[in-house]
């Protein structure tokens, strides 16, 4: 992984403009219920971001520790919550019962 201050910004660049793609794709294709439908706190590119996120860090922990080490398993289960958290989400927005920050 580059700790090169000139890499990591264009990742980060290249992470926020395919995060406001992923926004714009669900804004177009994604019918939004209003009335009665809980605001979430993210879009769906950012929970998305936070995820590709974790997966590289749970790769990451597999790939450098051992297979007994703490942090290992922490990270497979911050993944595992995470995927579990954004299955739920999709559903409650399909099912007009979440609603998405208009930004």
């Amino acid at each position: 992984m580059s700790t090169d201050p000139t890499v990591m910004l264009e990742i980060q660049r290249r992470r926020s403009e395919l995060v406001m793609a992923i926004d714009d794709w669900v804004a177009r294709s994604v019918p939004q219920h209003r009335l009665g439908a809980t605001l979430h706190t993210e879009t769906v590119g950012s929970v998305i971001d936070r995820l590709a996120e974790s997966s590289v860090r749970a790769h990451h922990a597999l790939m450098t520790l051992d297979a007994h080490d703490e942090l290992l398993h922490s990270a497979w289960h911050h993944l595992a919550e995470l995927a579990d958290a954004y299955d739920d989400l999709i559903r409650d927005i399909l099912a007009g019962r979440r609603r998405l920050p208009e930004w």
